[in-house]
C-alpha cells in the first residue's frame, strides 16, 4: 500500500483537477496522474473519470474517497497531536477574506499575530469570489454573510452594519440630511451589490426604499470610501470602514438610526479532530480584534 498515492487521490478530489492537485501538493502534474494511475492499477478499478474538462467519480471513485480521505484525516491528526501538542504557532496560515474588507479588519489582526507570534507568516488571500477552503489549501477564513457549508466551523466575530456617511467637509458645504427621502438631492455614491438605482433604509420601527436620481456607480468600496473621503457625496458604508481610527475623524454618520443592512461576519474553517497551535492562535487573535471593531450581535 503506497500512501502516497492515496494522498494524491483524495487531493485531486478535493482540488478538482490534477492541475490544482498537482499546484497545492507543488509537484508535476504528472507526477499526480501517474500516482492515480497506479493506485488505479492496484486496487484493479477505475476511480476517476477523465474528460477534457471535467473529472467524475466512479462508484467505486466515491466510496473509495469517502473512506480513504477520512483514513488520512486520522493519520494526520494523530501526527500533529504528537508534534504540536507542545509546540508555540509558527510556520506559514494562509487566510482567505473578501476582497472589499481591507485593512480596517485585518491589520490589527495581523498587528496583533506579529507582536505576539513573530514566527508565524500570514499569507492573506483577498479575492472577490467564493474559496473552497479545502481544495485551495487555505486554513482559515474571514467571511460576511450566512455561512451555509455545513463542513466548516463558524465562529461568529460581530456585525458590519451599513450606514449613510459623508465628509467633514461635504456636510459643511451641503444642504443639511435629517429624514432619509433628503438623500435624493445629493449626489449618491452607490456600491452596486448594494443596488444601482434606490437604497432601501431601516430603523428600529420602519423601512423606507428611496430611488436615487443622481449617482456615481462602482463595484469597488475602497473607491466609494475614497470618493465620500474627497467629498464627491454620500454613500453606504460598513461601519467598520469609518472607524475614527482608520479616517482620521474625516467621515461622520449621517441620519443616525438608520441602516441598509446588517452582515455578520465570522471567522471560517475546515472541521478538525485537532487544531494546530498557530490556527488555534489566529482564531483566538482574530476573533478578539473583531469584536472591537465590530457591532455585536
Amino acid at each position: 500500500m503506497d500512501f502516497n498515492q492515496i494522498a494524491v487521490f483524495v487531493k485531486v478530489v478535493q482540488a478538482g483537477s490534477f492541475s490544482a492537485a498537482a499546484r497545492l501538493l507543488e509537484i508535476p502534474v504528472s507526477t499526480v496522474s501517474h500516482r492515480v494511475a497506479m493506485l488505479e492499477k492496484r486496487l484493479g478499478v477505475t476511480l476517476l473519470q477523465r474528460t477534457t474538462r471535467q473529472l467524475h467519480l466512479t462508484e467505486a471513485g466515491k466510496h473509495y474517497f469517502d473512506h480513504a480521505s477520512e483514513g488520512l484525516a486520522h493519520i494526520f491528526d494523530a501526527e500533529s497531536s504528537i508534534s504540536d501538542a507542545n509546540g508555540e504557532p509558527c510556520g506559514v496560515l494562509r487566510v482567505s477574506a473578501p476582497f472589499d474588507i481591507g485593512n480596517p479588519l485585518l491589520s490589527s489582526i495581523i498587528d496583533e499575530m506579529n507582536e505576539r507570534w513573530p514566527e508565524v507568516k500570514l499569507e492573506f488571500i483577498l479575492i472577490k469570489r467564493y474559496v473552497d477552503l479545502v481544495a485551495e489549501g487555505i486554513d482559515v477564513a474571514i467571511r460576511t454573510g450566512i455561512i451555509e457549508d455545513s463542513t466548516l466551523v463558524a465562529k461568529h466575530a460581530g456585525t458590519a452594519q451599513w450606514e449613510v456617511y459623508a465628509s467633514q467637509d461635504y456636510v459643511h458645504t451641503h444642504e443639511k440630511m435629517t429624514l432619509p427621502h433628503d438623500i435624493r438631492h445629493h449626489c449618491c455614491l452607490l456600491f452596486s451589490p448594494l443596488g444601482k438605482e434606490a437604497w432601501t433604509l431601516h430603523n428600529e420601527e420602519s423601512s423606507l426604499t428611496i430611488p436615487i436620481d443622481k449617482a456615481i456607480i462602482a463595484d469597488d468600496i475602497s473607491l466609494i470610501a475614497s470618493m465620500v473621503s474627497a467629498g464627491k457625496g454620500i454613500a453606504l458604508l460598513p461601519n467598520y470602514q469609518c472607524n475614527l481610527a482608520y479616517n482620521g475623524g474625516n467621515l461622520v454618520q449621517i441620519l443616525p438610526g438608520w441602516y441598509a443592512k446588517k452582515d455578520p461576519i465570522h471567522i471560517v474553517y475546515p472541521k478538525h479532530r485537532y487544531m494546530s497551535p498557530t490556527l488555534r492562535a489566529f482564531i483566538d487573535i482574530a476573533h478578539e480584534q473583531l469584536k472591537k471593531t465590530l457591532k455585536p450581535l
